[in-house]
């Protein structure tokens, strides 16, 4: 297998611990997170001065020769499959999807193939640059198995470790088309006394709460207000449903971006999600709100009414702004053409 040597000088002034200083100091071409950096250094592949150091915590000196052995990608252990994507945008650095639903993102014990990583192994061959040292996707944020829409995935360190800043940092912009029970309305009284609801200007519905695992149920998420991880969702109506109004399509964005987010949230507030499995349970709707073609087309939806519909960040590599928008799917648009009767 081959290699790659990056030399550079530690600059005046360096972070008292040699990871930090390599991590400031080392050249942005060489494309190496601070996760890589970390994991070479206790690899023994990089010395100080002609010297081994595998002691991150080592301190650092200005003016010191730092060498840096990266050896060649290697091939993943997860298998490429020829599954059909709809690819959105491509170039060198990174690839958007439009994901259906019922694909899982990524290899699990529960789901060993047929993933997007799968699908995406086989579609780059062999021009996989790789991340982290494995010739694999880079994996910066996910969607549900059964919500579709739109995600972004890395092609390399450079683009894998710029992506993932932008999403620490919550300036990746995503919005997100959802259909739920009810009509998440400023004016409802129940709502504006829901722990952690409030209302912006624009009867824009804010849910803050923390999230985290639910305690006896592993595949759930609960919501805390001690603890857990602060999330932020908004949601406004795009259109009401029904007489009296009964469901709801509502556009929603997050600030934060936590597992099931938006679906726990919107649970929380008393208005989950239509075909919700896990959290919006199958209401039983008012016999007179809907016809009966709207009423079967809410009760028999097989998943969350819930698309990935924009997508918008920095291209990690050039810096330029870039937006892409998926159309609803079939399912989703069917179920609110019945809904629109």
């Amino acid at each position: 297998m081959g290699s790659r040597r990056i030399e550079f000088v530690i600059a005046e002034n360096p972070p008292k611990r040699l990871d930090k200083a390599v991590s400031r100091d080392v050249p942005e071409e060489a494309a190496l997170s601070r996760t890589r950096l970390a994991r070479l250094i206790e690899e023994g592949a990089l010395t100080v001065d002609g010297a081994v150091v595998q002691d991150a915590k080592a301190k650092a000196e200005a003016g010191a020769q730092i060498v840096i052995t990266v050896e060649e990608a290697e091939d993943s252990h997860i298998g490429p499959e020829d599954i059909p994507l709809e690819i959105v945008f491509e170039d060198d650095d990174l690839i958007v999807i439009n994901k259906p639903a019922g694909m899982v993102v990524h290899p699990a014990p529960g789901s060993p193939s047929g993933t997007l990583v799968n699908a995406l192994l086989h579609h780059f061959g062999g021009s996989l640059s790789g991340v982290g040292g494995v010739k694999r996707p880079g994996i910066v944020h996910r969607i549900d198995k059964e919500t579709s829409g739109l995600l972004v995935v890395a092609k390399s360190d450079a683009a894998h470790q710029g992506l993932a800043v932008q999403f620490e940092k919550h300036s990746v912009e995503r919005y997100y088309q959802a259909v739920c029970y009810g009509v998440p309305d400023g004016n409802d009284p129940r709502l504006r006394g829901v722990k952690g609801a409030s209302f912006e200007p624009g009867n824009i519905l804010k849910l803050t709460t923390q999230l985290a695992r639910h305690k006896t149920d592993r595949q759930r998420q609960a919501v805390l207000f001690q603890g857990g991880r602060h999330a932020v969702t908004r949601a406004r109506i795009c259109e009401g449903f029904g007489n009296p109004a009964c469901a709801a399509l509502i556009e929603c964005w997050l600030e934060t971006g936590r597992t099931h987010q938006i679906r726990v949230h919107m649970a929380h507030a008393g208005h989950g999600l239509v075909g919700d499995p896990t959290y919006g349970g199958r209401r039983k709707l008012a016999a007179k709100a809907l016809n009966e073609a709207a009423q079967a087309a809410v009760q028999s939806f097989p998943r969350q009414a819930l698309h990935a519909a924009v997508l918008g960040f920095d291209h990690p590599v050039t810096g330029e702004p870039i937006r892409f928008e998926a159309p609803l799917p079939q399912d989703m648009a069917d179920l609110l053409a019945a809904l629109r009767q």
